[in-house]
Protein backbone atom coordinates (compact mmCIF):
# COMPACT_ATOMS: atom_id res chain seq x y z
CA UNK A 1 0.00 0.00 0.00
CA UNK A 2 1.29 3.45 -0.93
CA UNK A 3 0.50 6.35 1.40
CA UNK A 4 0.95 10.08 0.96
CA UNK A 5 0.16 12.95 3.31
CA UNK A 6 -0.18 16.68 2.94
CA UNK A 7 -0.30 19.21 5.74
CA UNK A 8 -2.45 22.36 5.94
CA UNK A 9 -2.41 25.14 8.56
CA UNK A 10 -4.95 27.62 9.84
CA UNK A 11 -5.68 29.73 12.91
CA UNK A 12 -9.12 29.95 14.46
CA UNK A 13 -10.98 30.53 17.68
CA UNK A 14 -13.58 28.34 19.31
CA UNK A 15 -15.39 27.72 22.55
CA UNK A 16 -16.64 24.39 23.87
CA UNK A 17 -19.72 25.76 25.59
CA UNK A 18 -21.06 22.33 26.57
CA UNK A 19 -18.21 21.90 29.08
CA UNK A 20 -18.36 23.10 32.71
CA UNK A 21 -17.67 26.81 33.09
CA UNK A 22 -14.42 26.14 34.97
CA UNK A 23 -12.98 24.00 32.13
CA UNK A 24 -10.33 25.94 30.20
CA UNK A 25 -11.87 24.95 26.85
CA UNK A 26 -15.21 26.44 27.87
CA UNK A 27 -13.62 29.87 27.59
CA UNK A 28 -13.17 31.58 24.24
CA UNK A 29 -9.71 30.66 22.95
CA UNK A 30 -7.84 29.88 19.77
CA UNK A 31 -5.36 27.48 18.21
CA UNK A 32 -2.96 27.26 15.33
CA UNK A 33 -4.39 24.13 13.75
CA UNK A 34 -2.62 21.60 11.59
CA UNK A 35 -4.68 19.33 9.35
CA UNK A 36 -2.97 16.34 7.73
CA UNK A 37 -4.81 14.41 5.04
CA UNK A 38 -3.59 10.92 4.17
CA UNK A 39 -4.36 9.21 0.88
CA UNK A 40 -3.59 5.57 0.15
CA UNK A 41 -3.66 3.23 -2.80
CA UNK A 42 -2.47 -0.24 -3.67
CA UNK A 43 -1.52 0.96 -7.15
CA UNK A 44 -0.04 4.16 -8.52
CA UNK A 45 -1.57 6.11 -11.39
CA UNK A 46 0.15 6.43 -14.75
CA UNK A 47 2.21 9.36 -13.43
CA UNK A 48 3.52 7.25 -10.54
CA UNK A 49 1.37 8.98 -7.89
CA UNK A 50 -1.31 7.92 -5.44
CA UNK A 51 -2.60 11.38 -6.37
CA UNK A 52 -0.73 14.49 -7.48
CA UNK A 53 -0.27 16.79 -4.47
CA UNK A 54 -1.39 19.73 -6.62
CA UNK A 55 -4.82 18.14 -6.87
CA UNK A 56 -5.25 18.76 -3.12
CA UNK A 57 -5.26 22.54 -3.61
CA UNK A 58 -9.07 22.69 -3.18
CA UNK A 59 -8.63 21.64 0.45
CA UNK A 60 -6.22 24.52 1.04
CA UNK A 61 -8.66 26.90 -0.63
CA UNK A 62 -11.55 25.56 1.44
CA UNK A 63 -9.62 25.83 4.71
CA UNK A 64 -8.36 29.33 3.87
CA UNK A 65 -11.79 30.57 2.86
CA UNK A 66 -13.98 28.88 5.46
CA UNK A 67 -11.83 28.17 8.54
CA UNK A 68 -8.77 30.41 8.71
CA UNK A 69 -9.21 33.30 11.16
CA UNK A 70 -12.82 32.30 11.82
CA UNK A 71 -14.75 31.39 14.94
CA UNK A 72 -15.32 27.64 14.55
CA UNK A 73 -18.58 27.72 16.51
CA UNK A 74 -19.97 29.73 13.58
CA UNK A 75 -18.53 27.35 10.96
CA UNK A 76 -19.20 23.85 12.29
CA UNK A 77 -22.25 22.03 13.59
CA UNK A 78 -21.75 20.55 17.06
CA UNK A 79 -18.68 20.81 19.27
CA UNK A 80 -15.59 22.03 17.41
CA UNK A 81 -13.31 19.43 18.98
CA UNK A 82 -10.26 18.16 17.12
CA UNK A 83 -11.99 14.77 16.88
CA UNK A 84 -15.08 16.24 15.21
CA UNK A 85 -12.92 18.35 12.92
CA UNK A 86 -10.94 15.28 11.82
CA UNK A 87 -14.19 13.53 10.85
CA UNK A 88 -15.52 16.67 9.19
CA UNK A 89 -12.41 17.12 7.02
CA UNK A 90 -12.30 13.38 6.27
CA UNK A 91 -15.86 13.48 4.93
CA UNK A 92 -15.07 16.56 2.86
CA UNK A 93 -11.91 14.97 1.41
CA UNK A 94 -13.26 11.48 0.70
CA UNK A 95 -16.13 12.97 -1.29
CA UNK A 96 -13.51 14.45 -3.65
CA UNK A 97 -10.66 11.96 -3.41
CA UNK A 98 -11.75 8.35 -2.77
CA UNK A 99 -8.15 7.46 -1.84
CA UNK A 100 -8.55 9.44 1.40
CA UNK A 101 -7.57 7.09 4.22
CA UNK A 102 -7.42 9.36 7.27
CA UNK A 103 -7.34 12.93 8.52
CA UNK A 104 -5.43 14.15 11.56
CA UNK A 105 -6.02 17.46 13.34
CA UNK A 106 -3.68 19.09 15.84
CA UNK A 107 -4.57 21.95 18.16
CA UNK A 108 -1.19 22.05 19.89
CA UNK A 109 2.26 20.67 19.12
CA UNK A 110 1.63 17.80 21.55
CA UNK A 111 -1.95 16.80 20.73
CA UNK A 112 -3.50 15.07 17.71
CA UNK A 113 -6.90 13.60 16.88
CA UNK A 114 -7.38 11.28 13.93
CA UNK A 115 -10.36 9.95 12.01
CA UNK A 116 -9.69 6.75 10.09
CA UNK A 117 -12.69 4.61 9.13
Amino acid sequence: MFRITKEFHFSASHQLTHLPADHQCARLHGHNYIVVVELAGAELNSDGFVRDYHELAPLKNYIDGSFDHRHLNDVMEGPSTAENMARYFYDWCVSRWPETAAVRVSETPKTWAEYRP
